[in-house]
């Protein structure tokens, strides 16, 4: 059967297998064991709807949500840039970053449709990337009077320096789980790939699927001590070329 032939094919290559898998869940897990670990911290911002002097109405503009919705769009590309995060850097000494390592670190989301904005920052250390992120959502919110006479900014919820926030980093039980599949896979993969470009005949089996032909005749190997007689005086061994040298004790 296939079935039987396939298996027969993966037990021959095992120790390739088996060499593979230790390889490559070793390699994972020692190098996920070094990495530090990566935290997320998060502050919301609002964009809402200035108030227009005279107006007493207190329904919601649709077309000012709507415009405000848009400068979403401006702010988040706003935030990132050198005059924001310099500003940052400057202000925010104890952070101990500059406006480059900023860019790297900090990252704007919004949701489609919505006025919130979210402003994430990325540190190896929680507190650290929850004072980034208060810091940016800071700076911003002040900047922005002045860069585009606005004063429709306001910070929802401030990231918590405090909080324990769990780590983003992958787990290292799960990196190894991945490559052991994976390395499993690969090796049986190898291991047919080696088995199609082998040409080689090793067994009967293969003689009679490559020539069609039926086996007429099996020669078994033969050793040493199958050349030994019944008499216990009589020593046969094998001499040069294989042929046998009889000894008689005297």
């Amino acid at each position: 059967m296939e079935i039987q032939r396939y298996w027969s094919i993966v037990r021959k290559r095992l120790w390739l297998i088996a060499l593979i898998t230790i390889v490559l869940c070793t390699a994972v897990g020692y190098y996920t064991s070094q990495q530090r670990p990566t935290y997320q911290a998060a502050a919301k911002l609002m964009v809402y709807q200035s108030e227009v002097p005279g107006n007493t109405s207190s329904a919601p503009d649709a077309g000012a949500i709507n415009s405000n919705i848009l400068l979403i769009k401006t702010f988040k590309q706003l935030i990132l840039t050198p005059r924001i995060l310099e500003k940052v850097a400057a202000a925010y000494p104890d952070l101990h970053t500059s406006a480059g390592e900023l860019a790297g670190k900090i990252g704007i989301s919004s949701v489609s449709e919505t006025q919130i904005m979210t402003v994430i920052a990325t540190d190896g250390s929680y507190a650290r990337a929850a004072n980034m992120a208060n810091a940016v959502s800071k700076v911003f919110q002040s900047e922005i009077r002045t860069l585009m006479n606005l004063d429709n900014v306001s910070v929802l919820n401030w990231a918590d320096p405090e909080a324990h926030g769990g780590s983003i980093s992958s787990s290292p039980a799960k990196n190894v789980a991945i490559a052991f599949v994976l390395s499993i896979l690969i090796g049986i993969a190898l291991a047919f790939l080696l088995e199609h470009m082998d040409n080689s005949v090793k067994t009967e089996q293969e003689v009679r699927a490559k020539l069609g032909l039926p086996l007429l005749a099996d020669v078994p190997r033969i050793r040493n001590r199958d050349l030994i007689g019944p008499d216990d005086s009589e020593r046969t061994t094998m001499g040069a070329r294989g042929k046998p040298n009889v000894t008689m004790d005297a």
